[in-house]
């Protein structure tokens, strides 16, 4: 699904404040494996996410999806196959727009887009079924702008518009960051069961011990721009919290 070989990125190339954020990452990522990125504060995580997304080009390797090599596609081209969920609550939408148009920008993501939105009768009731499975009554606020939501609802609805196209691959940088531990927990819960139903792809980077516990198939963690682990499958199911607690001791 997606593969990438020998990817590096050194910001500040040979300048004294060069970085080198990652270093020969090979990783192959299988259909549906949700896959958890842990590391302290400059160990790669973010860079990664960004580098597949497109928002920031490699400064060597590859990366492909589905056997094409997107390596120099600018972030746009790769939106055929890629949906965002970033740490802000207030990014991935329009917050003078209601729900209701959100949900049809989200659905026009990959596709030619008109100045008319084009909302119908029938898209009003696809999206009322989509947001009543949140149980948070917001199906019947659809006309509302987004932007007066909470932060937590705002990530929730976020989540379910990356299912209103064709989505393969979503990347969570964060998602929970700032949100209280009941918003939290409720958006972990939506992600899990999207990534599940639509059997997307998925990486999610986090700082939250229990939710790389709790989460997915499988863990990698990372350290001064290297794959220092990378744990999957039964191994994954046999860590204990306090394992993934003494990567970092």
């Amino acid at each position: 699904m997606i593969e990438i070989s020998s990817l590096n990125k050194t910001f500040n190339q040979g300048r004294l404040n060069e970085v080198k954020s990652l270093q020969n990452i090979n990783l192959k990522i299988n259909r549906g494996d949700f896959i958890v990125v842990i590391g302290a504060n400059g160990s790669g995580k973010s860079t990664l996410l960004n580098s597949i997304a497109g928002s920031i080009s490699a400064s060597s390797g590859s990366i492909k999806i589905d056997g094409a090599d997107v390596t120099k596609y600018p972030e746009f081209k790769r939106s055929k196959w890629i949906a965002r969920v970033f740490q802000n609550p207030l990014s991935g939408t329009a917050p003078d727009l209601s729900i209701l148009e959100n949900f049809r920008l989200a659905s026009l993501r990959t596709r030619s887009k008109n100045l008319v939105l084009g909302i119908n009768t029938a898209f009003r009731r696809l999206v009322m079924e989509k947001v009543s499975t949140l149980e948070m009554g917001l199906e019947n606020k659809l006309d509302q702008p987004i932007g007066t939501l909470s932060g937590g609802q705002r990530q929730a609805l976020t989540l379910l518009m990356c299912t209103m196209d064709d989505l393969k691959i979503l990347l969570l940088d964060e998602p929970t960051a700032a949100l209280d531990p009941r918003s939290a927990e409720l958006v972990m819960k939506t992600a899990d069961k999207i990534i599940a139903e639509y059997k997307l792809t998925a990486l999610m980077v986090t700082h939250n011990i229990k939710d790389a516990f709790t989460y997915g198939n499988r863990i990698i963690q990372m350290n001064e721009g290297k794959v220092l682990r990378d744990v999957e499958g039964q191994q994954k199911n046999d860590l204990k919290m306090a394992d993934i607690y003494e990567w970092f001791g």
